[in-house]
């Protein structure tokens, strides 16, 4: 009897306590589950095509179609660039909302309809490991996203990339943010969809119009002030703009709402954001939905 007591995690058992995980066995199950989520990730053809290459088809199609007459001067006062130049920043960002936001929404989605969370909830494996393993396969996906679209502009569009390490700074933390608060958005609209079958027609929707007010398919200078200040409520806008400070010229930073890049502005908003998102996510999500 006193040898039983004393093993570690008996007298839990006995009274019918999970012992909690230790924070290493976590990390541990986590980089296994974005291992597995990555495998999942890249054996779907359609995700892998609206998520992944999305960005990269929709670059080539935009310089393909308005590029033909050459570089384009699209305000009085600021360089001409390429069509590609133009609409690289916005499609960067837009990486950045389909691998985050787009994906996880529909895909922990369709997991709670199918059953998946309801039988992974009923595992040992605690919920900070399945969300280890979500956002590390947005981790991992949106950099191999961001290089394939950098490599595809220069290569085949003859993009000319920054030089300066000021630059890439600049791109490195708008990135990490915008991915962090594009997964926790993610996650948090998740909860929304009541069926797998829903889940395309509440996310793509809310996606597709926050592409086109924030900049990414339409010059955001050329928008109307009132449609301006409405994506300035959302996280999109400010990833656009983080970007275009990185790839445009100076010189179009006159064509932002307040005539600069703003780049204090666009870490508050999307640190609010980021915020936002894990409060969200951390009071919607559950393994099974409330009223199932």
């Amino acid at each position: 009897m006193s040898l039983a007591m004393n093993q570690p995690g008996t007298a839990t058992a006995a009274a019918g306590i999970r012992p909690r995980p230790r924070r290493r066995n976590l990390v541990a199950v986590g980089i296994w589950r974005t291992r597995f989520e990555l495998v999942q990730y890249f054996r779907s053809g359609d995700t892998l095509f609206f998520t992944f290459l999305f960005p990269v088809f929709m670059l080539g199609l935009f310089s393909v179609a308005f590029g033909s007459d050459g570089d384009v001067q699209v305000a009085p006062g600021v360089p001409p660039i390429s069509m590609a130049e133009l609409y690289l920043p916005g499609m960067l960002a837009a990486g950045l909302l389909l691998s985050g936001f787009q994906n996880l929404a529909m895909d922990i989605a369709v997991e709670r309809s199918e059953g998946t969370l309801k039988r992974l909830g009923g595992t040992p494996l605690s919920p900070v490991s399945y969300f280890v393993g979500k956002i590390g396969q947005v981790a991992v996906t949106g950099v191999l996203q961001a290089a394939l679209l950098l490599v595809f502009a220069v290569v085949v569009l003859d993009v000319q990339l920054p030089t300066s390490a000021e630059s890439w700074l600049t791109f490195a933390w708008v990135f990490v943010l915008g991915i962090t608060t594009s997964a926790l958005l993610g996650v948090a609209l998740s909860s929304v969809p009541r069926t797998a079958k829903s889940a395309t027609a509440v996310v793509v929707p809310i996606a597709l119009a926050l592409q086109f007010v924030s900049g990414v398919y339409l010059n955001f200078s050329q928008l109307p002030d009132w449609l301006q200040n409405l994506a300035s409520i959302f996280p999109l806008k400010w990833m656009a703009q983080g970007m275009r400070a990185v790839f445009l010229p100076d010189e179009y930073a006159a064509l932002e709402q307040n005539g600069e890049w703003n780049l204090a502005g666009v870490a508050l908003a999307l640190a609010v954001w980021l915020v936002v998102g894990l409060v969200l996510s951390r009071l919607t999500f559950r393994w099974i939905r409330r009223d199932a």
